[in-house]
């Protein structure tokens, strides 16, 4: 039986708080893995999975495939995840409707799965997901033959019917997005013949890397214009794996700022990965003078991961490059915390696609900082924060059920003169499911508001 996830209206107060301390195991990659579940769900045969991150969203994802026909046993010891998949093609007639709460990348993913398959779905989500766009997603893959049955919207609720002769896929990213070319990717795996997407500026690649490892037919490379060109050929059967998720480095993001603005800290923080189109804030953060020392490094599932050390450090501001804007969105937040602190004006370009996450990141960054005594403003696509090395604090800041805002705030607080208080901490649980636990270890200071 599939739950919805009520928002809980869980108020916190954070206090400026001492030295940080300890270690910390990063969680699992959220994007990741999504995209373990269901490629392991297209599959004949079992794939394991280790570490699978135990978060809201990924629950929707796991519940759509079931829905699908797919089998997913949750291990309780190890945390091992068994998926007994239906095969290319093979999915399922859902019974009913498929309600993905707070998770745009199971909505957009699943969208690209079902839509050249012969089945009619029906796709619902929470307040926040209901308000996001989809027809970015949706406008490609009409051209292979998916039908929106509800009234042409392009927000949930939605309507679909898949194609049973989907024609091949042969399209040009328009919006750098890594959950429109997964998308485009997942439904071109059960197309007959050869689907080819370009892609012009360069977003994460966990798609591709995984499609390899599962034995996709899949080859990429640079055309003449220096663009990423993706073709796969459909309909080839894929093999089962046995798959370990590596640390999400967008949640390790909090606490490595947390512990460089936070005076006299030192973190050690395990199991980052660092997929160059996933890790670029860490050098951003490095230019802005921050102690981050590289240890161990290690290998998962084809991707490098490291532990790293985080010292508490003087920083100065930043000016990020336009192109590098898809590959740090989901950092934008925390990075404007970082610039808070810093000395000197920092630019961030590119951030009009903050306003179509889970809430209208962008507002919520003038909001958070403006509020909480931190000059800001917008010029043109880019953002402009004036740091001057402390924050004063006192205000009161929404969450707008995103998690990202939520932790993003509770790390501003830690080192803000005045008290910050957070409306609402649950949605957290959609990404970082022992966030607050974590912080309290470490010392972060707060109380119920």
């Amino acid at each position: 039986m599939i739950m919805k996830i009520n928002n809980k209206n869980n108020p916190v107060i954070v206090e400026r708080s001492n030295a940080l301390s300890g270690s910390i195991d990063t969680p699992s990659d959220k994007s990741i893995s999504h995209r373990a579940l269901i490629l392991g769900s297209l599959c004949i045969g079992e794939t394991k999975i280790h570490n699978l991150l135990l978060s809201e969203d990924i629950t929707s994802t796991i519940c759509a495939l079931e829905q699908f026909g797919a089998s997913i046993n949750m291990g309780e010891e190890q945390n091992i995840t068994n998926i007994y998949g239906i095969g290319i093609g093979g999915l399922l007639q859902p019974s009913k409707k498929i309600y993905l709460g707070n998770s745009g990348t199971s909505v957009r993913l699943l969208i690209g799965l079902m839509s050249s398959c012969d089945v009619c779905v029906e796709f619902e989500g929470d307040e926040s997901l209901s308000k996001r766009p989809m027809g970015r997603v949706l406008d490609p893959l009409k051209e292979i033959g998916l039908e929106i049955l509800s009234n042409e919207k392009e927000n949930l609720p939605l309507k679909l019917k898949g194609t049973a002769l989907p024609v091949p896929i042969n399209h040009k990213l328009v919006v750098p997005s890594a959950q429109i070319k997964s998308a485009l990717m997942l439904a071109a795996l059960n197309i007959r013949g050869r689907s080819t997407i370009i892609e012009t500026i360069k977003t994460r690649d966990h798609t591709e890397k995984l499609f390899e490892y599962f034995g996709a037919d899949i080859q990429t490379s640079l055309n003449d214009l220096g663009q990423k060109e993706i073709m796969i050929s459909g309909q080839k059967k894929l093999s089962p794996r046995e798959i370990d998720i590596p640390g999400d480095p967008s949640s390790a993001a909090f606490f490595i700022v947390a512990g460089l603005i936070s005076k006299g800290s030192k973190l050690r923080i395990k199991n980052v990965m660092i997929n160059p189109t996933r890790s670029l804030f860490i050098d951003y953060l490095i230019s802005m003078g921050a102690k981050i020392d590289f240890l161990d490094k290690y290998s998962k599932c084809g991707e490098e991961v490291v532990d790293i050390d985080v010292t508490a450090s003087e920083l100065k501001g930043v000016t990020t490059s336009l192109n590098d804007a898809p590959s740090i969105i989901d950092e934008f937040l925390i990075l404007s915390v970082a610039a808070a602190y810093a000395k000197g004006e920092s630019k961030f370009c590119g951030v009009s696609e903050l306003k179509v996450k889970e809430s209208d990141r962008l507002e919520a960054i003038i909001n958070m900082l403006t509020a909480s005594g931190v000059k800001c403003e917008t010029k043109d696509d880019d953002l402009i924060i004036y740091g001057n090395g402390e924050v004063p604090g006192g205000s009161d800041i929404k969450s707008n059920y995103d998690h990202r805002v939520a932790m993003s705030a509770l790390i501003l607080g830690l080192g803000s003169k005045s008290q910050i208080r957070i409306d609402d901490v649950s949605p957290i649980a959609t990404s970082f499911p022992n966030f607050m636990e974590i912080y309290h270890k470490v010392g972060g200071n707060f109380h119920s508001g």
